[in-house]
């Protein structure tokens, strides 16, 4: 039996490839706002080279995720958590997070010279 097609894994590989290309710009700066210091934040630097491929996996999950979250409903079949109006508006919520993740991803490099 094959398993429900839901967008679930692609939104998951979506918010971790963007979690992954902000760690070299926005983590140190998230990790000394909350307090937490010490000279291997300076480490995170090294994942920076990475940041433009982790960028592309986020948006090629982002891509399976919407042709999956956002099809009509007349293409599920009954039972499936598709068919179901509260498991589509979370999905599709948790879908828009995961954009904006991206987004911060994408833009903080460029807006984090605005506050030095």
């Amino acid at each position: 039996m094959s398993k429900p097609k839901n967008g679930r894994g692609a939104l998951f590989a979506g918010g971790l490839t963007a979690t992954l290309a902000s760690t070299c710009c926005l983590g140190p700066l998230v990790l000394i706002s909350l307090g937490v210091s010490g000279a291997w934040i300076g480490n995170l630097t090294a994942l920076e080279p990475y940041r433009p491929i982790f960028i592309g996996a986020a948006l090629v999950a982002m891509f399976f995720a919407w042709r999956r979250i956002f099809r009509p409903a007349q293409a599920c079949k009954s039972g499936e958590i598709c068919a179901i109006p509260q498991m589509r508006a979370a999905y599709k919520l948790i879908f828009w997070f995961v954009v904006v993740l991206i987004l911060v991803a994408v833009g903080f490099p460029y807006v984090l010279p605005l506050f030095y």
